[in-house]
């Protein structure tokens, strides 16, 4: 079963950093755009940040200039390096990932979540 998995989340202070990671395994022949999205608590969940498998990437306004997507496609892995972090970044971070599979299915797959909470 193809599942992407997060890690990295936590508990870090306004200004500080962190670094998500997800990684996609399972049966994969190919996998296109890779994303984040986030769901603060009471509202709904938005888009953070995405990167195609050509290295196209696209961002929320409101994390320009501070956060980072990349990708590894040889490990089926994207990050997210968050700098200079506020209490209005604290959500639940989810990894999505539009995945061709061996078999031949195509879809998009989302993680379990990992919370990241900004607070002093």
């Amino acid at each position: 079963q193809v599942q992407p998995v997060e890690s990295g989340g936590g508990l870090v202070q306004p200004g500080g950093s962190l670094r998500l990671s997800c990684a996609a395994s399972g049966s994969i022949r190919s996998i296109y755009t890779m994303g984040w999205y986030r769901r603060a608590t009471g509202k709904q969940r938005d888009l953070v940040a995405v990167v195609t498998n050509g290295g196209s990437t696209n961002y929320a306004d409101s994390v320009k200039g501070r956060f980072t997507i990349s990708r590894d496609n040889a490990k089926n892995t994207i990050y997210l390096r968050m700098n200079s972090l506020k209490p209005e970044d604290t959500a639940v971070y989810y990894c999505n990932a539009n995945i061709w599979e061996q078999s031949g299915r195509q879809g998009w797959y989302w993680g379990q979540g990992t919370q990241v909470t900004v607070s002093s």
